[in-house]
């Protein structure tokens, strides 16, 4: 009988198929939120995550808390069971190559964010953490929403792909007949967890070619 608790050999070996763990593989989960606009996907992510069945972390840069407010009215609603963390403090488990994440994502990323991130700078938590995911060679997801974008921006997302991290831009599909934003939203959060490897079913999938 295989442990439920995700060891890092079960993530990387089928994170895309868990079930060949014998149940879905419980996984520590980093959700990291900066100052982009597009909060609601922050949370129509933590919406879909289960700290009942996931280890689910949660950090803030500064900047995210303003934006938060903006467009968030009545601000950002945390399952219960998830474990918020101070920006700047490095106590956090998962500044630590020695306790790192099985997969954090960055939903919204500003484009400040990722070059800090593409150049190796870690002056907060955040920042770190996503250090550290990439040397570990765990999952690091980022979702930046900007437009247009510069070639330095650009160059910077090469640095990332590069590193091994996954960039799924905060661009919805329109084939799935959304009728509100929350629906809207959820055809990136659905890629978002996709690529976590958890299953979802949050929104249409394309459907399959009729003969």
């Amino acid at each position: 009988m295989r442990n439920e608790i995700a060891d890092s050999s079960c993530f990387a070996r089928d994170l895309f198929a868990a079930a060949i763990c014998g149940k879905l593989c419980a996984v520590k989960i980093l959700v990291a939120i900066t100052g982009a606009s597009g909060a609601l996907y922050a949370q129509r992510l933590l919406d879909n995550l289960n700290p009942r069945e996931h280890e689910i972390h949660v950090v803030l840069s500064n900047y995210a808390q303003q934006v938060v407010a903006e467009e968030l009215p009545g601000g950002l609603k945390f399952p219960e069971g998830v474990t918020p963390h101070s920006l700047k403090s490095m106590n956090a488990p998962f500044a630590s190559g020695s306790n790192p994440p099985d997969v954090m994502v960055v939903i919204p990323c500003t484009m400040g964010t990722m070059g800090r991130i593409a150049h190796g700078y870690s002056e907060d938590v955040l920042q770190r953490a996503a250090d550290v995911v990439l040397k570990e060679k765990k999952k690091l997801i980022l979702v930046p929403r900007e437009t247009p974008l510069n070639l330095i921006q650009v160059k910077n997302m090469e640095l990332l792909l590069l590193a091994g991290a996954t960039l799924i831009p905060a661009n919805p599909s329109f084939y799935s007949g959304a009728k509100t934003i929350v629906e809207l939203v959820d055809t990136v959060v659905a890629r978002v967890l996709d690529h976590m490897g958890l299953p979802n079913k949050i929104a249409p999938r394309w459907a399959e070619e009729k003969e």
